[in-house]
């Protein structure tokens, strides 16, 4: 069995490579710095030295409040945490002698605990004389199957427990899914915007470069054997 551990971020003392890319607390790019020079800036100015781009060559540090950081990251965490939902257990019982307006408000109850993305269960308990009728209650559960239609989806007809029958809904995909993927687009958004500093100093830096280098780019020189252009003077 691989234990895969969780990749830890490297900061200050911890970054041991020889040479780094430095973007500063505005996201401005710095430039490449030995890392002990690095680290002597992150010192100078209160901050932290903090490895965000480990892959590339060479890695991108980020000057920054570590600790500060790491506090807003989990506070973004728990709200996301907050906004998603887990799936709950809903079970509702029915009596095989229940009546048609009952039924059905059982079945709109049904309904809204699948609609907020919870799995049902329908119960219908029998007693004494009543198991001797068990089609009464396949009957009732597959009045309310037809009715969770347009809400979920069988995850397990009816079937016979002892004195019980049970049938399992479980809610569509999409209804199931939505709030996990507001969680998850909560989480991109927030990640997007820690990197999104990063990604621009480097691009203006490279951009920078390129500039640097059309603008000391040597004119070509004509051919041998061409001729030369005539300088036009007036006359005197």
């Amino acid at each position: 069995m691989t234990i895969t551990r969780p990749v830890q971020t490297r900061v200050n003392e911890r970054i041991r490579i020889r040479e780094v890319r430095v973007i500063d607390e505005e996201g401005q790019q710095v430039g490449v710095l030995l890392t002990r020079d690095a680290l002597e800036m992150a010192r100078s100015r209160g901050v932290d030295l903090v490895e965000v781009a480990p892959n590339a060559i060479p890695p991108v540090c980020r000057l920054m409040d570590y600790g500060k950081y790491r506090y807003e990251q989990s506070q973004k965490e728990r709200e996301s945490r907050r906004h998603q939902h887990t799936v709950e257990l809903k079970e509702i019982r029915l009596q095989p002698k229940i009546a048609g307006h009952d039924l059905d408000t059982k079945g709109r109850q049904g309904q809204k605990f699948l609609d907020a993305g919870d799995k049902v269960k329908f119960t219908v308990r029998f007693r004494g004389r009543e198991m001797a009728h068990p089609e009464i209650g396949k009957g009732l559960l597959d009045r309310l199957a037809e009715q969770m239609r347009a809400f979920g989806t069988i995850e397990q007809t009816a079937r016979m427990e002892g004195r019980t029958m049970t049938m399992y809904i479980a809610p569509l995909k999409q209804k199931q899914s939505q709030h996990e993927k507001e969680g998850a687009q909560r989480r991109d958004e927030d990640q997007n915007e820690d990197a999104q500093g990063s990604e621009e100093a480097l691009q203006h830096h490279v951009d920078g470069e390129v500039a640097t280098d059309a603008r000391y780019e040597e004119p070509l020189s004509p051919p041998e054997g061409a001729p030369s252009e005539a300088v036009v003077r007036p006359n005197d």
